[in-house]
């Protein structure tokens, strides 16, 4: 049978596994953008990643994220469900990922690239405010499809009424949309 807590105890509980599916939100954003400022905000300046192909303090993660590699022109992280095990003022929490990367191998040979797995994310409230203290990425599954097509000039052989329609890692137009008014 279930356990209930007390109303101000479940609406705190609430407000906090928010805070971290927001948090969790916000660094993706970041990471799909390459903004040092979302990332940031994300992490404990003390936080430690270790994504297994990288390794390494909040520092040389943010150097190695942003503004990231050349090769990779865009990138889009789905997440999917997070399990959240809250205790005080910290969590565990595994959140479901697949990603997708648009990696160019050089001359021209680009390869849409897609993973799936998990974070295991241990955080902290510090003050208000919810962030990663440590991330460990698990890969379940990988799969390379091939060769990209040039899709800059419009979808489904439609071609697009402006330039902002392909999203890309650096300098999308999101960023525009975010900072208007």
């Amino acid at each position: 049978m279930r356990q209930y807590l007390p109303m101000n105890d479940a609406l705190e509980n609430m407000i906090a596994r928010d805070a971290i599916r927001h948090c969790l939100a916000q660094l993706v954003r970041g990471e799909d953008r390459r903004s040092v400022a979302l990332i940031s905000a994300s992490y404990w300046p003390d936080s430690v990643t270790d994504y297994g192909v990288f390794k390494g303090t909040f520092a040389e993660y943010l150097a190695w994220v942003t503004p990231g590699s050349d090769a990779i022109a865009n990138t889009q992280h789905h997440l999917g469900q997070s399990y959240i095990e809250l205790a005080g003022d910290s969590a565990k929490v595994e959140t479901q990922v697949i990603s997708y990367h648009r990696i160019n191998y050089g001359d021209g040979d680009e390869h849409d690239v897609v993973l799936g797995g998990r974070y295991l994310d241990v955080f902290e409230k510090r003050g208000d405010d919810w962030r990663i203290a440590s991330r460990t990425m698990l890969y379940d599954w990988y799969q390379d499809w091939g060769a990209s097509i040039d899709w800059s000039a419009g979808v489904m052989g439609m071609a697009f009424s402006a330039p902002t329609f392909a999203g890309r890692a650096n300098d999308d137009w999101s960023e525009s949309f975010f900072a208007a008014p």
